[in-house]
């Protein structure tokens, strides 16, 4: 229970990653603020960390609306007292050939995964920085962010290579406050997301989707793709005691996909 009683605000956590880092934190003690845009699986999450023991609300969201991020974070603070760890997990993707991705894709892909990150960072840091106790602040970046040449898409890469240098700047003008920020870069994981995108890429290759899961797997040294619970083991660690003096760095998590 190396979180016992931490106060945890988790975005996207309805499904996949989000939800799996919900649970790991409950487990390890902390009360969760649970943020999703879909109000059902935000209410979903909330019930299974409840049902861990732990105290949690549902905050649906949409995390490209900064007065949806502002009311957010402060009713995550007016429901518990006080915030300490930020999981800024909300994202979004569809595959895309270079050629095909329209200024709508990209505008609709780096409002969540960009600004909504900068802003829920830097709107949660305010709390943090009153609170005047610290706090850890975990962005979920991607591998595609270094460069991973099996990405959804480039804008989604250059969306994910912005929450990594965001996440660098943060962490040096926030440490002076205690705050340590770092990102996870998830390689391949079994997520929802995850499979849509690889069927949308498997309707434009032509593969079935069998031999796109069979390609996938060969390409990752290890042999196998994350389950959402790899990500939040080692969001749990940054969180934790173990993370104490770790920040502005990103970490992959991909079974060696990406080595750097």
């Amino acid at each position: 229970m190396q979180l016992q009683d931490k106060i945890a605000l988790v975005t996207g956590a309805g499904r996949g990653m989000g939800r799996a880092i919900s649970l790991r934190l409950a487990e390890a003690g902390a009360n969760v603020a649970v943020s999703d845009i879909d109000a059902a699986n935000a209410e979903d999450t909330t019930v299974a960390v409840k049902q861990l023991g732990r105290e949690s609300i549902a905050l649906p969201a949409d995390m490209g609306n900064l007065d949806d991020i502002d009311r957010m974070v402060r009713q995550a603070k007016d429901t518990f007292g006080r915030i300490d760890i930020v999981v800024n997990n909300a994202g979004i993707t569809k595959y895309l050939d270079i050629m095909d991705v329209q200024e709508s894709d990209w505008d609709m892909i780096h409002r969540v995964n960009a600004k909504g990150v900068f802003f829920c960072m830097q709107r949660a840091a305010r709390e943090l920085i009153d609170q005047g106790h610290g706090g850890r602040i975990i962005n979920i970046a991607s591998i595609a962010g270094k460069g991973y040449a099996g990405t959804s898409n480039a804008a989604y890469a250059a969306s994910k290579g912005a929450v990594i240098s965001m996440t660098h700047i943060a962490a040096l003008q926030l440490g002076k406050y205690d705050i340590n920020v770092n990102a996870i870069c998830p390689g391949s994981t079994l997520t929802a997301m995850a499979a849509e995108t690889m069927a949308g890429r498997a309707q434009v290759t032509g593969q079935s989707l069998q031999e796109m899961e069979a390609n996938r797997d060969a390409r990752i040294p290890i042999g196998r793709p994350n389950e959402p619970e790899d990500i939040a083991a080692m969001a749990e660690f940054l969180a934790g005691p173990g993370g104490r003096n770790i920040t502005g760095q990103a970490f992959n998590v991909d079974g060696g996909l990406v080595m750097h």
